[in-house]
């Protein structure tokens, strides 16, 4: 167990490229992580990583021996698993990464915390692509298709833009009735933070999308600035619906040319392929996808 401890401490490193954020995950002294690689280095005859003030690199050997103590902890996860079948209740920590819109799932994260309240959860948000594997992920959330074959994937739902203005706007300046309107009015854009280009709004008449040049009166990175400029007549944005449900439900803001929308969103749970499904993951694949868009 305690080479198997230490070939864990190594993965850690690995993944996150110093001793200290190792360190930090595992909940040990940055000195003690650092003290394991060296004997295991010794043991070894062989340099793992490149190491200087500034950073933190895997040697040739040190690559070939990760992929070797993945397969290890991997083939060890699965027998442990294997003989504790008799447990029925998911626990441990699960580390999810999720968009930056992924704050605006939070009712369904923190029912899901309830329902099962063993299980720790780590959540990291961010809109860059992240490696599942490389970088230690129990899950991910996002948005469009795979095309990581390591990886395994479920649907968990699809959804439809909605174009809103909040009432006082639309008495002010009027209410769209087709898209050309939208040509007269303050739109805000979202920006995508990992390509700089403006997410399109999804218009589309008898099947058609329908392209027009939309004002850009303002433009922001992440939902909630949107939502808010929104709700205070600032003008017409286009958003998920998660993110404006309860300010529909509340009458702040009004959904707008509807007919028009196109269905483009389709929100995917993603996990490392393995033969065995951890019960933690499979909780929260299951949990997602049967409440993350329920009515």
């Amino acid at each position: 167990m305690d080479k198997l401890g230490t070939l864990g401490v190594f993965i850690q490193v690995a993944e996150c490229g110093s001793f200290v954020a190792a360190a930090h995950r595992l909940g040990l002294s940055g000195s003690a992580v650092g003290k394991a690689i060296s004997r295991l280095e010794d043991e070894m005859g062989v340099r793992l990583f490149h190491r200087s003030t500034r950073s933190m690199a895997l040697t040739e050997e040190g690559s070939f021996f990760l992929d070797t103590c993945r397969r290890i902890q991997s083939e060890f996860d699965v027998a442990r698993a294997q003989l504790s079948r008799s447990q029925t209740s998911p626990r441990g920590q699960l580390r999810v990464s999720l968009p930056l819109a992924g704050m605006l799932l939070m009712p369904t994260i923190s029912a899901f915390m309830k329902a099962y309240p063993e299980i720790n959860l780590d959540l990291d948000f961010t809109d860059r692509l992240v490696d599942v594997i490389e970088e230690g992920f129990d899950a991910v959330i996002r948005t469009g298709e795979v095309r990581d074959t390591r990886l395994m994937s479920r649907k968990l739902g699809t959804f439809r833009h909605k174009i809103v203005a909040a009432p006082g706007y639309l008495a002010a300046n009027g209410w769209p009735k087709v898209p050309e309107d939208l040509l007269r009015h303050q739109c805000l854009h979202h920006r995508f933070a990992n390509s700089g280009t403006l997410e399109p709004w999804p218009l589309v008449r008898d099947g058609r999308e329908v392209k027009i040049e939309l004002p850009v009166t303002t433009v922001a990175s992440t939902l909630e600035p949107l939502i808010y400029l929104a709700e205070r007549s600032f003008g017409i944005t286009c958003l998920p619906p998660f993110a404006v449900a309860s300010e529909l439900a509340e009458g702040k803001l009004v959904s707008l040319l509807e007919e028009y929308m196109a269905e483009t969103g389709t929100f995917r749970v993603l996990w490392p392929t393995n033969r065995y499904l951890s019960l933690k993951v499979r909780a929260f694949v299951d949990y997602m996808a049967g409440e993350l868009f329920k009515a």
